[in-house]
């Protein structure tokens, strides 16, 4: 009985033993099986900005902000690389907020073994002017076809105002339009309410120099007129031959004065005869 009891005893102690599934946890608290990590592909991706200052890179609203992306392939099979996109980030706050992502563009570009490719990458923004962070990545896929995201850039920036000019078309082109407006409702205020209660006032010389303009005009019509009218008889006198007409009929006889005398009484006496 006694013999029967002690293998039991070791049979319970082994099933309490850990496994090689059931490895005890490191001493720091880590995992040995997730320390290793997925594997790294040899690729380094690198951003610079032409345009940017000594200072500093600076995003202008409203204009493209041009960067270059190299990726160098350290791996002996080639590489592509897919797309490239970013994303800005508030510096202040915990955790930080993503305020935009920005532009994703596609290349599909092979790179050789051991070989650099430079890749020209723009964006634009329309924010408030501050510091944000700017995080640019690349997605590359290897030669079996695993995907992986490259970080090439995650810097402070700042983001400012375009410089304003007074020979900058567009402002020029908005005092233009203000000015119109502003005359326009000049005018309609003027010719709306002001002529109203302000009539304008006849001036008499301007009527005066109309009137004689007019009868100016009349008088020379109706000289014209006369003028043309002896013109016209005495050009057609000379066209017939005045000889062979007798004396009588050329010469008009003079009209007969009557005397009014004679008249009144003839008129009185059939008013007497009435």
């Amino acid at each position: 009985m006694r013999e029967q009891l002690r293998t039991q005893r070791e049979v319970n102690d082994q099933g309490r033993r850990p496994t090689n599934l059931e490895q005890p946890a490191a001493a720091d608290g880590t995992d040995d099986s997730s320390s290793k990590g997925p594997p790294q592909l040899a690729v380094q991706a690198s951003v610079s900005f032409p345009q940017s200052e000594i200072f500093g890179v600076k995003l202008v609203n409203g204009h493209a902000t041009q960067s270059v992306l190299s990726v160098v392939n350290n791996e002996e099979d080639p590489i592509t690389v897919a797309m490239v996109g970013g994303s800005l980030w508030t510096i202040s706050g915990n955790p930080p907020q993503n305020l935009r992502n920005l532009t994703t563009v596609k290349y599909n570009v092979e790179i050789a073994g051991g070989k650099m490719e430079s890749l020209p990458y723009s964006f634009s923004t329309e924010l408030q002017p501050e510091e944000l962070r700017l995080n640019l990545a690349a997605l590359v896929q290897d030669h079996n076809g695993a995907v992986y995201t490259l970080q090439a850039y995650n810097e402070t920036v700042t983001v400012v105002e375009p410089e304003t000019s007074i020979f900058d078309p567009q402002i020029i082109f908005l005092y233009l339009f203000l000015l119109a407006v502003f005359g326009g409702t000049i005018y309609f205020i003027y010719t709306t309410w002001i002529t109203t209660l302000f009539p304008a006032k006849r001036n008499p010389s301007r009527t005066k120099k109309t009137s004689k303009k007019g009868l100016e005009s009349i008088d020379g019509i109706s000289s014209g007129g006369e003028a043309q009218t002896t013109a016209v008889s005495s050009t057609g006198a000379a066209k017939y031959d005045e000889s062979w007409i007798p004396e009588h009929h050329i010469k008009r006889p003079d009209a007969r004065r009557v005397k009014s005398g004679s008249a009144t009484p003839k008129v009185k006496s059939k008013k007497a005869d009435s």
